[in-house]
């Protein structure tokens, strides 16, 4: 696969949801299921040019772990796998574990 988001788009392979609740329910395949909100980033865009044409990079790397819009991005299929290309705008915070804060 070779892909690569245009301006500030961002390429996400999204999380798969636990089947199993907090309290050690397992939920059946047919329960209602919300679309996920956390993925992976595997793509950025080079970023989006201001006014003055200077080009504003997006704030997140591949491999980040992000939190994103449940009805922002674009669903998509590539190769049987599914993604989600989202906007900047679209994803809402980075997930960082305790030791990348140093």
């Amino acid at each position: 696969m070779n892909i690569q988001p245009l301006s500030n788009n961002v390429l996400i392979k999204p999380l798969k949801e636990d089947k199993k609740t907090k309290g050690g329910i397992f939920l059946p395949e047919n329960a209602e299921k919300e679309k996920p909100q956390r993925g992976i980033v595997v793509e950025v865009g080079p970023g989006k040019r201001n006014n003055a044409g200077i080009e504003i990079n997006v704030p997140v790397l591949p491999g980040d772990e992000v939190i994103f819009n449940m009805y922002g991005p674009h669903e998509i299929k590539i190769d049987g796998e599914d993604y989600l290309i989202a906007n900047e705008s679209d994803i809402l915070a980075i997930i960082r574990k305790a030791e990348d804060k140093q």
